[in-house]
């Protein structure tokens, strides 16, 4: 079928790639599988999938955490949901915060994983929309010693480059673009990450990560910013130059 999804499953277990292949198969999907980082990349390199299911703990030189980096770069369009064994979330939530558009812990039933994929896909076309609607903003943003060439995906502080993530990038540019208010949590968290949380706590508890690691890049004393300021009880914004 010419409007058949393409998906990429990336495991080491053989079982587990045989259990999704079968359950996305059932649902239209034309899944492909690799067992290794490496093999990932290869295929990643030329192909782009509607989805990726990545294991965060892969064997051989390449783990999950940097297939995600690069099909973020490559494919920003893609879906990726995360499929791990551990125990722990920190590793999961670091993925999240990089771009993870739905998160399972094996083992997981048919219904569950068809349910994260449709929200994971929903999730990124909505984050594709928003910056689709941006497009035809000027590609170069200038506030005070701040600099981003949407373009290029570079940006400079006091004409030093510094190197953001796509989600760091998102916020400092929705900041920019709206630098004469205060901007919500909520609002943050929507532009950032493509959801709407259920309680303005949950949206403060997402978004002070990414404000946190973009005042590491960015301030010249991250303690004390200068640039990215909390407005107690209402947002954040940036300084008036």
């Amino acid at each position: 079928m010419t409007n058949e999804r393409r998906a990429l499953v990336v495991d080491d277990e053989a079982s587990v790639r045989f259990f999704i292949r079968e359950a996305l198969g059932r649902t239209g999907y034309a899944v492909e599988e690799t067992v290794s980082g490496e093999q990932a990349l290869d295929l990643l390199r030329d192909t782009r999938y509607d989805l990726l299911i990545l294991d965060l703990r892969l064997g051989g030189r390449v783990d999950g955490m940097r297939v995600l980096n690069a099909v973020r770069w490559r494919w920003p369009a893609t879906a990726v949901v995360i499929l791990t064994g551990h125990g722990s979330l920190d590793s999961a939530m670091a993925a999240i915060r990089e771009g993870v558009d739905g998160y399972l812990l094996k083992p997981v039933d048919p219904g569950e994983l068809r349910e994260i994929v449709d929200e994971a896909l929903e999730r990124r076309q909505a984050l594709c929309a928003a910056d689709a609607e941006n497009a035809d903003e000027p590609d170069v943003l200038r506030y005070g010693p701040l600099m981003v060439d949407l373009s290029r995906h570079e940006v400079e502080v006091n004409e030093h480059e510094v190197e953001l993530t796509p989600q760091e990038l998102k916020l400092l540019v929705h900041l920019i673009r709206n630098s004469d208010r205060v901007v919500e949590p909520p609002e943050l968290v929507y532009e950032v990450r493509g959801y709407k949380t259920d309680t303005i706590h949950e949206a403060r508890q997402v978004i002070k990560w990414y404000v946190h690691r973009l005042r590491q890049k960015i301030e010249p004393d991250p303690s004390n910013p200068r640039y990215v300021l909390n407005v107690r009880g209402v947002g954040y914004c940036l300084a008036e130059f």
